[in-house]
């Protein structure tokens, strides 16, 4: 027989005990979850200790550590260089329109 929503027992049938296992059964059995691995190997010692000591500072596991620091440098858009925002600036009038004026000129 499949294994789905429609062949679990109703959560009142169940004991407590075997509810959050029910639950699991019904999401694997609606929900197809794709996660790939990325092995590291050859990294420097100081930089997994590095690793460890960072994770440990926000409260969760090596891997996790470093799968947050892979998505905020991946996912997150680049920033753009000073210099290239101050050339992207229109043209607003000359600098001594903007001088500093004191209140007592």
């Amino acid at each position: 027989m499949p294994i789905g929503p429609r062949y679990l027992l109703p959560a009142r049938l169940l004991s407590r005990r075997w509810q959050p296992i029910s639950q699991l059964l019904a999401l694997l059995a609606t929900e197809v979850i794709e996660v790939s691995d990325l092995p590291v190997r050859g990294m420097e010692e100081a930089v997994v200790k590095a690793l460890k000591k960072r994770a440990g500072a926000h409260g969760r596991s090596a891997g996790a550590e470093h799968r947050a620091i892979l998505a905020a440098a991946l996912l997150t858009p680049a920033r753009r260089p000073l210099a290239e925002l101050l050339a992207s600036m229109l043209e607003v009038g000359r600098d001594d329109d903007f001088e500093r004026q004191t209140h007592g000129e």
